[in-house]
């Protein structure tokens, strides 16, 4: 296990993070006339600080798509899906196969409630949000790290349905074995670190805290009023 942790904040992540998907840009339109429409998505909270110094080096506007994940009503930690602000829903398979699960009824219930907390967050940082024009675009989704995946696919089925060039799934942190998976729901995969074993996101973070909806609104509003002057 990985004693010392591979990033000291959410921030100081997004900064490298932000040189490496700006390297793989460059280096992408190095022979080509037009540069590309970028737009940064943060999956929120936790992936506004890591989105912000994204979407500042690359001079592009910071949005957000609200993800949640489904939790087992009887293990509020266990994911079995994953639902955006905008209805796309995904589930795991997998786990739903589980023989522990309860009766008839609890995923309609499980699916409700994290469909409501995903439109009650996205309400809140909307006044955030800019007006963008995705069509063509090369959307970069940006969350702090991926443990499971699950809220970054749903998150990029719904940002597929606005018809972009591109959509990248973006991260500092993800485990090795994930990747190959991810690759099936983003036209690239640009994780800085896939260390083994991998036990939470948490684990490879000096500072991890729980991000305020007030603070993540607070990065949407400063980047976006940087990029108005």
């Amino acid at each position: 296990m990985t004693k010392t942790p591979l990033f000291t904040n959410r921030i100081q992540a997004g900064e490298q993070l932000a040189q490496a998907i700006q390297a793989i840009l460059t280096q992408q339109t190095a022979n080509s006339v037009a540069k590309p429409k970028t737009i940064v998505y943060a999956l929120p909270r936790g992936g506004l600080p890591v989105a912000a110094p994204v979407a500042r080096l690359l001079n592009c506007p910071l949005t957000i798509e609200v993800a949640k994940k489904i939790s087992h009503p009887e293990n509020p930690e266990l994911a079995i899906g994953a639902v955006t602000a905008s209805g796309n829903v995904l589930w795991d398979q997998h786990k739903l196969s589980f023989r522990n699960m309860p009766n008839s009824g609890w995923r309609e219930a499980a699916l409700d409630t994290a469909a409501i907390q995903a439109k009650f967050l996205e309400a809140q940082l909307s006044p955030g949000c800019p007006q963008v024009n995705t069509e063509g675009a090369t959307l970069i989704l940006v969350d702090d790290g991926i443990a499971t995946g699950m809220t970054m696919a749903v998150a990029a089925t719904s940002l597929k349905a606005l018809s972009p060039a591109e959509v990248w799934l973006c991260a500092p942190v993800a485990p090795l074995k994930l990747l190959p998976w991810l690759h099936q729901w983003g036209d690239r995969v640009i994780v800085l670190a896939t260390p083994e074993p991998f036990c939470s996101v948490s684990h490879f973070y000096s500072e991890f805290p729980q991000l305020k909806t007030g603070e993540a609104l607070e990065y949407l509003l400063q980047q976006n009023e940087e990029k108005m002057n």
